[in-house]
């Protein structure tokens, strides 16, 4: 098995991971309606990650482009995937007092989530950058501008005194991450 095979098999254990959590939370808000009611800005938010979980897996195919691997780069990414995981934990955490609102545990908990939330684009940056100059400059110039407008996302939610303005920037982020996506990721080509 090559270097990038090797890679993939653990990413994909990692990203698995946060996906089946993500999948698991909102399980649950099907299974109890009622004891999970108005949980819009969880929910969402919730849609991003398992979007970023998914895409990032897929993004991460450029990696074979990648011939000599060495033992930091290896790291770098696996620290990357880990951060998806990290975020599904926290907006989806392991046990929670029956008397705390779910919701309200992530607000008070945001500055954790949307802080690994910001961390994630410094990490795509050297991610692209290890894929090589070409692979950057085929991104064009709205990849700064889409890593820009992250970092700005993660900073208004971060400051957002309101579940409703959480909610709502996640949904503005939500729908140009797909637009993203779409535009860019359609083929593995």
């Amino acid at each position: 098995m090559d270097a990038y095979g090797h890679l993939r098999i653990l990413v994909s254990m990692i990203l698995g991971l946060g996906i089946t959590r993500v999948l698991s939370g909102l399980s649950r808000r099907i299974q109890s309606p009622a004891r999970t009611e108005g949980m819009l800005a969880q929910t969402i938010w919730a849609v991003v990650i398992l979007l970023g979980a998914v895409h990032f897996w897929w993004w991460e195919f450029g990696l074979r482009r990648i011939s000599d691997w060495h033992f930091g780069a290896y790291v770098f990414v696996l620290c990357y995937a880990s951060l998806h995981f990290v975020m599904a934990t926290l907006i989806f955490p392991d046990a929670l007092p029956d008397h705390a609102e779910s919701e309200s545990f992530f607000m008070r908990r945001r500055r954790w989530f949307f802080g690994v939330f910001a961390l994630t684009f410094g990490f795509d940056l050297f991610d692209t950058l290890m894929k090589g100059s070409d692979y950057l400059h085929a991104l064009g110039p709205e990849y700064f501008l889409r890593l820009a407008l992250g970092l700005c996302v993660a900073f208004a939610a971060l400051r957002a005194r309101t579940l409703q303005r959480v909610a709502l920037i996640g949904a503005v982020w939500l729908a140009y991450d797909i637009s993203w996506i779409v535009r860019r990721y359609d083929s593995l080509g």
